[in-house]
């Protein structure tokens, strides 16, 4: 007999369970370091995860296109922070995506912003000859900009930029003319008055009380590891109640993002309010329809009953 078969059969003697292996989710996140994004990164550094028997494996990506990518290519299971309509997209387009839960309720985290010295003071000043930035195609960052241009009028092209870092990098060298970004980033640049911020997500009335950012699964892993993700989304809700709870979830995010703690409280609750992490209900669907065919993210006009397998069941679980 084996040393090891002869230690399991001691610890069943004395009664103490043998552990199973924690069962490993990848998740893709678009903007890793954005405080919407951190519950699942919080959550396993404070062991959370780790009380629902799960692992979980985050990277980050350029923006929800990216992530959309990893997601229907199985690099990873999970995707967070991927606009609604990008989704839309690849699921009339066959992708194995379904959306798990809502990830972000409201725009306005996100903001666009020039350099201080600009001549633009808001979005009615800018040209066509200019340019004002978004992530990657089929992001919320993008679907605002374009909102920008049919209901606000701005003029300028919108550009794919990447993340903030990029984004900013661009704008400072004068590159792009209107930047992005969410919070904590740049709020330094901003408080220094180096930057002055001209428009909010928020400033589209339309999207303020909608689902604009979604969780989304592989669905052939959803179907193979349903288990664990139903243990994923109790998890997640307990993770974003510590991290607006804890005194510890603050400090962890503000080396994280390595900003001062006064910094990282103002992103949590100036920008990012409890309600809008919300994870039981995908709302305003028939505003993202309609949007999704406004802006050519689907060919033909969709209904929900069109997109009901789009969505898993697990998006109105209770945890």
């Amino acid at each position: 007999m084996t040393p090891f078969r002869i230690a399991a059969l001691a610890l069943f003697a004395l009664g103490i369970p043998h552990a199973s292996a924690q069962d490993s989710l990848k998740i893709a996140i678009g903007q890793i370091n954005n405080w919407e994004n951190q519950a699942p990164t919080l959550g396993e550094d404070a062991g959370i995860f780790k009380k629902h028997n799960l692992k979980v494996e985050a990277f980050g990506t350029q923006g929800a296109g990216e992530t959309i990518q990893a997601v229907v290519s199985g690099s990873a299971d999970l995707g967070a922070g991927v606009g609604v309509a990008g989704v839309m997209r690849a699921f009339s387009r066959g992708a194995p995506v379904r959306v798990l839960l809502p990830a972000f309720t409201g725009t306005g985290d996100l903001y666009w912003y020039v350099k201080a010295d600009s001549p633009i003071k808001s979005l009615k000043d800018t040209t066509a000859s200019q340019t004002i930035a978004y992530s990657t195609s089929g992001s919320s960052s993008h679907n605002i900009v374009v909102a920008f241009g049919q209901e606000l009028g701005a003029k300028a092209k919108a550009t794919a930029t990447g993340g903030p870092p990029a984004t900013f990098t661009q704008v400072m060298t004068g590159q792009i003319d209107v930047g992005w970004s969410v919070p904590p980033f740049a709020l330094k640049d901003l408080q220094e008055k180096k930057i002055t911020i001209i428009a909010r997500g928020s400033d589209v009335a339309e999207v303020q009380a909608q689902t604009i950012r979604v969780n989304v699964a592989n669905a052939n892993a959803l179907k193979e590891k349903r288990d664990a993700f139903v243990r994923y989304v109790k998890a997640l809700g307990r993770a974003i109640d510590w991290a607006y709870s804890s005194p510890d979830a603050l400090s962890n995010y503000a080396t994280i993002a390595k900003v001062p703690v006064e910094q990282a409280k103002i992103t949590r609750d100036d920008f990012f309010p409890k309600e809008s992490l919300q994870l039981a209900e995908v709302k305003s669907l028939d505003v993202t329809l309609q949007q999704a065919l406004d802006f050519k993210y689907i060919t033909k006009p969709m209904t929900k009953q069109d997109v009901a397998g789009l969505f898993d069941m697990l998006a109105t679980k209770k945890r």
